[in-house]
């Protein structure tokens, strides 16, 4: 007779146990959209039972709501490490774009293409505001131009990059771009570093 075999399930405090799950459903955000973050899903994936996972949300829909805003907490603080050690470092205009442009790569460009998709808005202040105070003060005279050219500037950067991981190649193939023009983005990063430079009325970067 064959002993009957049940997997023991591990008791996590509640702040990890949320903080598991929060994670397994933005990665599932981040692959598959809105439809992918599934309570089954989460719940493989962090070995629980679907009403463990109820039981630290209530539901579905509330754990969207968490996540939403537990995804905008993470790219804002990923931004704003950047900005930091790009501020420290006393690095050129160049230098920040590439540091962006890595902190997508990481993940965060899919994830905020998801959050909006699902919905997500950044209530408070700007996610960006930090950037566009730093490259606003940059400006040979930044009080002679209003803040939102700088906004606009910022706001189409964050564009690209935040599109770049998803659709970087297909758009440069799309404008008839081949090989490793079209595949690769150090072409367009020094594009944007130059053309943001001038909007900036810093001349052209390197």
């Amino acid at each position: 007779m064959l002993a009957a075999v049940t997997r023991s399930r591990v008791r996590r405090p509640p702040d990890e146990a949320r903080r598991l799950i929060l994670d397994a459903a933005e990665k599932l955000l981040a692959d598959g959209g809105v439809a992918a973050v599934q309570v089954r899903a989460i719940a493989t994936r962090v070995g629980m039972t679907d009403a463990g996972v109820n039981h630290h949300f209530g539901s579905r829909d509330r754990l969207l709501e968490a996540l939403l805003r537990h995804g905008g907490r993470k790219i804002r603080a990923g931004v704003r490490e950047v900005l930091d050690s790009w501020l420290d470092r006393g690095a050129d205009l160049g230098d920040l774009v590439d540091m962006l442009a890595a902190l997508y790569r990481r993940g965060y460009g899919e994830l905020a293409a998801a959050l909006h998709a699902a919905g997500w808005r950044d209530d408070g202040s700007g996610l960006l505001d930090p950037v566009v105070d730093a490259l606003h003060a940059l400006r040979p005279e930044p009080g002679a131009v209003p803040v939102d050219d700088t906004r606009l500037a910022v706001a189409a950067l964050h564009q690209f990059l935040a599109t770049e991981p998803l659709y970087g190649p297909a758009f440069r193939r799309s404008a008839g771009l081949t090989g490793r023009a079209a595949t690769a983005p150090t072409a367009q990063l020094r594009w944007w570093t130059t053309h943001l430079a001038r909007s900036l009325g810093l001349g052209q970067s390197s």
